[in-house]
């Protein structure tokens, strides 16, 4: 939680910076956006290849494995698509853009942003961009608190899927404290797998 209170202060700094002026018009002509889109997407393969325990669930994969990570994306994605409904200011494939994140809040909120400015405009790209960072820092702090209330309501399955990529890094401690040390491994590939859709899907949902 302390990461993504960090988070939410820089981005209003950035926000205050940006009300008075402090940085010139010309700083965001450039491709200032576009190479911090490329080291966020390094850093994804980076995490993903120095994990010490990838190889080990390579190894034992099973299909059942992966039943968890894509009934996450299709929970998520679905409940994007009904909340759309009730948000009416944007599209069915900008809400499901936004759900895309997985709790990844600093690739979802760059990469929406730059990928929405070619068809909607610097300033609906940002909107979406925000709207993207708020709500899945929102889903991150839920995860976290919420862990031992989803465990004793849904199972042991609950806090890993809401907690989204966020369940190989931030709430490993709270799967292993609630789920039990054999959800560890799941808890990981869940994450790793979650992490990888992340930028296929928002860039899908974006290009509708």
């Amino acid at each position: 939680m302390k990461n993504s209170l960090i988070i939410l202060c820089v981005f209003i700094a950035g926000g205050l910076t940006g009300l008075n002026r402090l940085i010139p018009e010309d700083w965001f002509k450039g491709n200032t956006s576009i190479i911090i889109l490329y080291i966020l997407i390094f850093q994804v393969g980076i995490s993903i290849g120095s994990n010490k325990d990838l190889k080990d669930m390579i190894r034992f994969l099973s299909p059942r494995m992966l039943i968890l990570p894509l009934s996450t994306i299709a929970g998520t994605l679905l409940f994007s698509f009904l909340a759309s409904f009730a948000i009416s200011q944007w599209r069915t494939a900008d809400c499901m853009a936004v759900g895309s994140g997985f709790a990844y809040y600093s690739l979802s909120s760059v990469l929406i942003t730059e990928i929405k400015q070619a068809s909607a405009g610097i300033q609906i790209a940002t909107e979406l961009g925000t709207l993207a960072l708020l709500a899945n820092i929102i889903r991150e702090m839920i995860s976290l608190i919420g862990a031992p209330l989803f465990t004793r309501m849904f199972g042991k399955l609950a806090p890993i899927s809401a907690a989204g990529i966020n369940s190989m890094d931030v709430m490993l401690p709270m799967v292993n404290r609630y789920s039990g040390k054999n959800m560890v491994p799941l808890a990981i590939l869940h994450g790793i797998i979650l992490e990888i859709s992340v930028p296929l899907l928002i860039s899908f949902f974006c290009s509708m």
